[in-house]
């Protein structure tokens, strides 16, 4: 059965790497020109097609390891390194910069549809998410029950996402660039309690340490 412990922890865990928040003002930035029905549409659609990514991997990520020899506590050290990497660009902006230029990038290029790219891929299923997924599915015990699980909330958390993206103008305008950075700071330094969490447990899971 799983606790309430690790739905909160996973909760968070997802929550704080996807970071709908901080992602407002860029889908506002890149969706500026879209009629209020197609920026419902391109925010769908770009939380659909990250769930599915995160979907896929959290499914197969940990048959994917096995399959080209790395174990489970290697990969819980990797990512939570990468995690513990991420909070680091949270808490001195570099994370929010490197997604506000990805956002420039595609405006540059005149992407019609940022649903995919760069919405989807990399900003809701990055690198840090897919980690996360197969961490977390790990953790929770592998299996159906633990997967189905992690789906529910990693579900939940895009859900959020869009629900964000709704309600975009209005968020952005209340927050402003000194509230989404506060957030940012906050949920980093969360995300790297966590992250060291990860490599302690893959630690112990390597029988380096007792």
């Amino acid at each position: 059965m799983i606790d309430l412990t690790f739905l909160l922890a996973a909760f968070t865990t997802l929550l704080v790497i996807i970071d709908p928040i901080a992602l407002v003002p860029l889908f506002i930035s890149l969706t500026q020109g879209m009629t209020p029905a197609q920026r419902r549409r391109t925010g769908l659609r770009a939380c659909l097609v990250a769930a599915g990514i995160l979907t896929l991997f959290g499914a197969v990520g940990e048959q994917l390891l096995t399959l080209i020899g790395i174990t489970l506590p290697a990969f819980r050290i990797a990512g939570g390194l990468l995690l513990f990497l991420t909070a680091l660009d949270m808490l001195f902006e570099r994370r929010t910069r490197r997604r506000e230029d990805k956002a420039h990038e595609a405006e540059a290029g005149h992407v019609d549809d940022p649903s995919v790219v760069p919405l989807a891929i990399p900003l809701l299923a990055g690198p840090g998410a897919i980690a996360s997924m197969i961490l977390l599915v790990g953790q929770a015990g592998g299996g159906w029950q633990g997967f189905l699980v992690v789906e529910a909330v990693m579900l939940a958390v895009v859900l959020i996402a869009f629900l964000n993206f709704l309600i975009a103008d209005r968020l952005g305008r209340a927050l402003g660039r000194t509230g989404t950075m506060l957030v940012t700071r906050l949920l980093g330094m969360l995300l790297a309690a966590l992250a060291i969490q990860f490599i302690i447990d893959g630690v112990k899971g390597s029988g380096l340490a007792g």
